[in-house]
């Protein structure tokens, strides 16, 4: 069944068996997903971790499927029931749910209708309909099952209860079942109304909805389902009924020349149609709901996985003390200097806005930090009052000597973080405020290193990220940022508790144990060190030592990506190069790309695949290197732009704050992102904004229009 999975995966992946072979393998083996995609590649055939997490969701999904189905087969075996044809059926099945469909005819059911007329015996009566006797009429047929004492009163009583079991055995069909859900999802509709057509809500646009069902959009049935729960909107699926009832009844009705029985006609069709539209209809609308929320949920947690992953590897601003910048009325905004280095050198709380308004006081104490600590950048986060201290920032900046600008950060998920067990670990002398401020500076120095610390779904780069299946979100996020802690790397000797979790092979127990290693040993001077360290074992080392750095330790290859496993066949490299590995504490061997050649001789003569040689001259010519660097920077601004101030057809400099199914919103500095339908993206055709956009990126937009009463902004990319 093993090869079998996998010949599946080969082909559904469109990649070599072998390949997928060595991924199973890897990952049966306790090898993480960076891991694998870093370290593995001759193996894998270089696939990347986005690769590997499809192949291995898609493995646990087919391994589950198989334990279904011999459950399945081990179940209708022990009712004596399973047939060639039957089982053949299931071991072909190629989904979950056509197994259950399979299975539903032999599954331990309630008291049916159908099973109350079977212990009254009139399965007999069934069968007789079904066998289509044209020498006689239903009727008649039905006499012989009066019986009082059973609880048949009478003809139409026995009769009633044949059409009981004849409709349970329609809906209990695997082939029909699949035909109508087929059928239904390619003529069907979903209709939507309002409860109460008066009353006000976000769903207005739902109130008298209809589409087809094959054209649905995943945002569109994401709203609908909340609506739905939020008891503003009633939801049907509206199926071809005559087409579907006429096309079983033909089925069933059937004698085996293929012509319709005449004096069976009607019960048969009686049956049907009850089958139809007591259970199937229910059942398949059930089904094909789940469906589409199941897609829509898969498509929207994709946008946030992918949202999440550039807003974590969005560049860093580093050598700067950066003033974090809280905004609040009543209680006053909240600041925290942090130098280059993530420490907190101060805090104070200010008050220049409502009710309070001390500008003058506020300006000065912000004036007398930037002096002292030499600030060159405030990161002002954008929660409630952003815009009135925006307004105090920028007329200060106007007032003042120093060369100081800002940047508005998106605070979502700070308050989280503020009030967690870890940041009272992190700051216990803080409050929450002061705990914000510093998260928000941090941010902007290090968006990475802070954001690890909230719960990923709490960062607020998503759609309906509340409606979603818990589960795979909090997966599908831990995955995304597994990936991008373990593309940049970590400073082993400086990297929090949170950074060093999501490390490949370090659990929560063993990043605390590190921790507290450093805390009682200092520094650690060299990768080999690790194993000291409690609980880390060598398969944890193997799995994590290539993604931890070490500047300035015993060993220079200590801080670079290089793993420990190919340490020799670097250091050969080198020193036949005629290069030093001390070379690489001077910024990396810039002349190594040249002289390298690389070859398969080349790498089987040092011992490693062609891949690995390559990624370690490219690690050797730029050692310690930050993917992130390729990232745009965020936009430094010195002066406001207000809402008011937007006119149509200005152009402006954006940030894209967050990407949706219809469109991206961009931050253009006036405290409401504006939003760039999908239809204003590109002159050409496009199925996803994600074709175009990045969360993080900088754009040019023109506006379109601005209501000032419902705070909307349309924007274009397609500048004239």
């Amino acid at each position: 069944m093993e090869q079998d999975i996998i010949k599946q995966l080969a082909a559904e992946l469109s990649l070599a068996h072998e390949r997928v072979e060595a991924a199973v393998r890897l990952i049966d083996e306790g090898n993480t997903i960076p891991f694998i995609a870093r370290y593995r590649k001759e193996a894998t055939g270089a696939l990347n971790d986005e690769e590997l997490r499809h192949l291995h969701e898609r493995l646990v999904y087919l391994r589950n499927l198989e334990e279904k189905k011999t459950q399945v087969l081990h179940a209708i075996a022990d009712q004596d029931k399973l047939t060639p044809d039957l089982e053949k059926k299931i071991r072909e099945a190629a989904t979950l749910v056509a197994v259950d469909d399979l299975y539903r005819p032999f599954r331990p059911k309630k008291r049916t209708r159908a099973i109350i007329a079977r212990e009254k015996g009139l399965a007999p009566l069934a069968d007789i309909l079904l066998a289509q006797r044209s020498d006689r009429t239903a009727k008649k047929e039905a006499e012989a099952f009066v019986d009082p004492d059973k609880g048949v009163d009478s003809v139409e009583a026995a009769l009633a209860g044949a059409r009981d079991i004849i409709a349970e055995q329609v809906a209990d069909r695997a082939d029909f079942r699949e035909g109508i859900r087929r059928w239904t999802k390619k003529q069907g509709r979903l209709t939507v109304k309002a409860r109460n057509a008066e009353e006000k809500s976000v769903y207005e646009m739902y109130y008298d909805f209809s589409e087809p069902i094959a054209r649905l959009t995943g945002y569109r049935v994401l709203a609908i389902n909340r609506g739905e729960k939020e008891k503003f909107l009633t939801v049907k699926t509206e199926a071809p009924e005559t087409p579907i009832v006429m096309a079983l009844y033909r089925t069933m009705a059937a004698t085996e020349d293929g012509a319709a029985n005449e004096s069976m006609q009607d019960q048969i069709r009686l049956a049907v149609e009850d089958s139809y539209k007591r259970l199937l209809a229910p059942a398949i609308e059930r089904d094909i709901r789940a469906e589409l929320t199941e897609t829509a949920q898969e498509g929207a947690i994709s946008v946030f996985g992918k949202n999440l992953k550039q807003l974590l590897m969005a560049p860093p601003i580093s050598g700067r003390t950066v003033l974090g910048w809280d905004p609040a009325f009543r209680t006053g905004c909240k600041l925290a200097v942090v130098d280059p280095t993530g420490k907190v050198l101060d805090t104070v709380v200010i008050y220049p806005t409502a009710p309070q308004f001390k500008v003058k006081e506020a300006k000065a104490i912000v004036h007398r930090l930037i002096r002292k600590y030499g600030i060159s950048l405030i990161s002002l986060g954008n929660g409630t009052a952003s815009r009135e201290s925006e307004q105090v920032i920028t007329e200060l900046i106007r007032e003042i000597p120093e060369k100081v600008s800002y940047v508005i950060v998106n605070e979502a998920g700070a308050s989280v973080y503020s009030a967690s067990k870890l940041a009272t670990e992190e700051f216990p002398e803080f409050d929450v405020g002061q705990r914000s401020a510093a998260s928000i500076a941090r941010r902007l120095q290090d968006p990475l290193a802070e954001l690890v610390k909230i719960e990923p779904k709490a960062i607020g780069v998503g759609q309906y990220q509340h409606d979603m299946n818990q589960k795979k979100l909090e997966e599908t996020l831990f995955g995304v940022v597994e990936d991008c802690v373990n593309s940049v790397g970590v400073d082993l000797n400086t990297a929090s508790f949170s950074l060093l979790s999501y490390i490949s092979g370090i659990s929560k127990t063993v990043a605390k144990n590190i921790v507290s290693y450093r805390e009682d040993h200092g520094r650690f001077t060299s990768r080999r060190e690790l194993l000291k360290v409690a609980k880390l074992g060598p398969k944890a080392f193997e799995q994590c030592a290539g993604f931890l750095r070490i500047p300035g330790g015993r060993e220079p290859l200590d801080n670079t990506s290089v793993h420990p496993e190919s340490y020799q066949a670097a250091r050969e490299l080198i020193k036949a190069l005629g290069y030093q590995a001390q070379d690489l504490d001077k910024g990396g061997i810039t002349g190594i790309k040249n002289k390298a050649k690389l070859t398969d001789k080349l790498a089987e003569s040092l011992g490693v695949g062609l891949l690995t040689l390559t990624d370690i001259v490219d690690e050797l010519a730029k050692p310690g290197r930050d993917p992130r660097s390729q990232m745009p920077a965020p936009i430094l601004r010195t002066d406001v732009l207000e809402m008011k101030d937007l006119k149509e057809g200005m152009v402006l400099k954006g940030t894209v704050r967050n990407v949706i199914d219809f469109g991206a919103f961009v931050d253009i500095g006036v405290h409401q992102d504006g939003l760039v339908h999908i239809s204003e993206m590109s002159d050409k055709f496009i199925k996803h904004p994600l074709e175009v956009v990045s969360v993080g990126d900088v754009v040019d937009v023109q506006v379109l229009s601005v209501d000032l009463s419902r705070k909307r902004i349309q924007l274009t990319m397609k500048i004239k």
